[in-house]
């Protein structure tokens, strides 16, 4: 049985609650999904040591922060051998402006998501550090014109 068929309909309410707001109060929240203070808490607090709720943040407006370009870069790597493509994972993980990266099929290896000030930024981004990522044969790179969609919440 998948973990997800083993939550129930109030761990799934307290999850839709908390992913349109992590600063609800445990009072808030146990209104919201029909549960007093200690039954939610404890719910919250099983959640989190099954690794279902992972952390709690708060999302940043990338516009006004100077941060509006963001770029989708497909890296091809030269070695597919296990220590090539762990020693590229861990290089991009110390890339700040790579706010994802996710090993693709197909015919690139990898897709990252890069968050910038300007295309000016992200030129100098690749020729100084991306291009020069462990193992790195060859980056094609597009830049989102809009965003049209962008959540955080899943569809539970």
């Amino acid at each position: 049985m998948s973990l997800s068929s083993e939550l129930d309909d109030f761990d799934r309410k307290i999850l839709r609650a908390l992913q349109e707001n992590a600063d609800y109060s445990m009072a808030e929240l146990g209104e919201k999904v029909g549960l007093s203070h200690t039954p939610c808490w404890r719910r919250i607090k099983r959640l989190e040591s099954e690794g279902i709720i992972k952390g709690r943040v708060t999302l940043l407006d990338s516009e006004k922060l100077n941060l509006g370009v963001s770029v989708h870069a497909y890296v091809t790597i030269k070695s597919h051998e296990e220590s090539a493509l762990n020693d590229f994972e861990t290089a991009v993980l110390k890339v700040e402006e790579v706010v994802e990266c996710y090993s693709t099929s197909g015919d690139k290896d990898y897709m990252l998501r890069i968050v910038v000030n300007s295309v000016d930024h992200y030129e100098k981004l690749l020729k100084t550090t991306l291009v020069h990522l462990p193992n790195v044969s060859s980056i094609n790179s597009t830049f989102a014109l809009k965003q049209v969609k962008f959540t955080t919440q899943l569809p539970i």
